[in-house]
């Protein structure tokens, strides 16, 4: 089997979410000439990624899909100087997802049957708690609740920047307490801050959180400065996470050789893929650390995810829903959240197959405002979530 085409496509979503919000996503679709075709995803905000998908994509045409380990390394090192940002990673994350989507159709089996094998029949996963204000956030965490959701994730601070002010600080707080009072203490919160806290912020936060029994406290500063999320680490008694602005197996040896972080977060497609995913889990086990892949994307990232999360152990809990365009985009049915869970998927490769003539006919909308794509991008479940 060899390689034919490479090729990065641009497109929106089939209309809009439910806070009338449209994203524009990067998908990767890798033809081979025995017919079988493998997709991708390297949406990672600007769609300039789509040009670097076709073009170290084309250094790939006339080989075998099945050499994925050599393929990463070649792409990882063919430009010295763009090595390890966003795009390259981003671009190269699509291309290695779908070539394990060719080679598990090839083979007829899941990717995960190629990585070890399942050890769990079904995937913990969350939804949100969002809200401007506590109200808010408890109607919105029992309306996930009522799914049969047991974990929410929110990001309660209001300020933009990263020196928080006292009221933000108050006003988060106020919203855990509100949420934990309203769901109890049988369903986990997850709190997220987008690293928009100094360290001192995040220390007092932390400690005034501490009671409400957070899961995780996650990327409490910004992902950078190692020294300042350990002096977190040591000054509250909450587990920390972070992870999902960290690319490759080499941004995460410091934080988890220093036992910074009780999860860590690699997005699948941004830190390098599936692989790359399971290597850098590999490592957090062996630091006794849990494993979540970031994941505010779209159906292919979901449906890699799950593949690394199926053969695991450290595994914890799987970021994402299911969006209400999901289906619009996939040939038949994505897969539903039931419970709180999604099954383990048993069709062959990543388990979806794209829909490209709906891809094409939704091309990339202009004018997105950064605050249309962070409502999107972050509150995913709150906007366009559906459950089964």
């Amino acid at each position: 089997m060899k390689i034919t085409k490479v090729e990065g496509i641009q497109s929106a979503q089939p209309g809009t979410d439910m806070r009338g919000n449209r994203r524009n996503f990067v998908y990767v679709k890798i033809e081979t000439d025995e017919g079988i075709t493998g997709w991708g995803e390297s949406t990672c905000g600007p769609l300039i990624v789509a040009g670097m998908v076709d073009e170290i994509g084309s250094t790939l045409i006339g080989k075998d899909p099945h050499r994925i380990e050599e393929h990463w390394q070649r792409l990882y090192h063919l430009y010295h100087n763009v090595r390890g940002g966003v795009i390259q990673m981003a671009a190269i994350s699509g291309i290695e997802i779908a070539l394990w989507d060719i080679k598990g159709k090839a083979l007829g089996v899941p990717v995960y049957e190629l990585l070890g094998g399942a050890m769990r029949d079904k995937i913990w996963t969350y939804g949100r708690w969002d809200g401007a204000t506590p109200e808010e956030c408890v109607e919105h965490a029992l309306r996930e609740v009522a799914t049969g959701l047991t974990a929410l994730k929110g990001d309660p601070f209001g300020h933009q920047g990263l020196f928080s002010s006292v009221q933000s600080e108050r006003d988060a707080v106020a919203k855990l307490k509100a949420v934990r009072e309203a769901v109890g203490d049988d369903v986990e919160l997850l709190v997220e801050t987008h690293g928009r806290l100094a360290p001192a912020a995040a220390i007092r936060v932390g400690l005034a959180i501490e009671e409400y029994r957070p899961f995780v406290f996650e990327e409490v500063v910004p992902p950078q400065n190692v020294a300042a999320m350990k002096r977190v680490a040591d000054a509250i008694n909450v587990p920390l996470a972070t992870g999902e602005r960290l690319y490759t197996k080499w941004e995460f040896t410091d934080l988890l050789e220093q036992q910074i972080v009780a999860m860590i977060q690699p997005d699948i497609g941004h830190a390098g893929g599936i692989l790359e995913l399971k290597k850098i889990a590999a490592m957090a086990e062996a630091h006794y650390v849990g494993f979540q892949p970031h994941n505010p994307y779209g159906p292919v990232n979901s449906m890699a995810a799950l593949q690394v999360d199926a053969c695991t152990p450290n595994f914890m809990i799987q970021e994402g829903g299911h969006g209400n365009w999901f289906d619009q985009v996939v040939v038949g049915e994505f897969p539903k959240q039931k419970n709180g869970f999604f099954d383990l998927p048993t069709a062959p490769g990543i388990g979806i197959e794209m829909d490209e003539a709906v891809l094409r006919a939704n091309p990339p909308i202009e004018n997105i405002t950064p605050e249309g794509y962070a409502r999107a991008a972050y509150w995913p479940s709150m906007q366009q979530t559906e459950w089964a």
